[in-house]
């Protein structure tokens, strides 16, 4: 059965509890506290629902992820970053990206990143917990990414673009700086061709819960506002 998580208290089921079809499904309800949000993605669980809904918590299994030791950069976005066409920035505008993230899309009905989504993301950022990757062209923000990083471990929420291949730039570009800083992988949580030409793979959700308490308190080297 599907566990309603009640207001009063930040303890989410075990994983395991889980669903299998539809895959992943954990619990319902509850809020989107910042401390709730940092207590889901240390468990192993994130929020994704649309309007109208109620807030469903998600650990699927198995689990995506990138290790940042296993980015695979295709030629032509290599040719494309040396360029310079584009220009990289992280903790720039936070507000910009997720807004540009929750816009509607031609090949998707509405958005999951509602504005309740946004205010608590933003409360993240203002706290130091989720972070953004902006990608700009002649001054025009044209694409860029969200996520929180914790410890060693950042979990990637969504991008978007403007212009060809610019969530890619930037993508790429926070990936290579998060393997520097000592970082071991970013969660991308469900499968795509586009994460998987990265290099993304499959682990089983017990690995992945497993590395979140390897290294969700483990200091990293990360510099942000680069």
């Amino acid at each position: 059965m599907l566990t309603w998580l009640n207001r009063d208290s930040l303890t989410f089921p075990p994983l395991e509890k889980a669903l299998r079809e539809p895959n992943g499904l954990l619990a319902a309800g509850g809020d989107l506290s910042a401390e709730r949000l940092v207590q889901a993605y240390r468990h192993g669980c994130f929020p994704w629902y649309q309007d109208g809904q109620p807030i469903l918590w998600w650990a699927p299994d198995p689990r995506t992820v990138l290790f940042t030791d296993e980015l695979r950069v295709s030629r032509s976005l290599a040719k494309l970053m040396r360029q310079g066409r584009y220009q990289v920035t992280f903790d720039n505008d936070f507000a910009a990206v997720i807004a540009a993230c929750a816009a509607p899309r031609s090949y998707a009905d509405g958005t999951w990143i509602t504005a309740g989504m946004q205010a608590a993301y933003c409360q993240l950022h203002a706290q130091g917990v989720a972070h953004s990757v902006e990608v700009w062209a002649d001054g025009e923000l044209v694409g860029g990414l969200y996520g929180l990083a914790m410890g060693r471990l950042f979990f990637g929420e969504s991008m978007f673009s403007r212009a060809d291949n610019a969530s890619k730039v930037g993508f790429a570009t926070l990936v290579e700086h998060l393997r520097a800083a000592g970082f071991i992988f970013i969660d991308c949580q469900m499968p795509s061709q586009h994460l998987h030409s990265f290099g993304a793979r499959a682990i089983s959700r017990s690995q992945f819960a497993q590395s979140l308490r390897e290294y969700c308190d483990q200091p990293n080297g990360m510099r942000w506002h680069v």
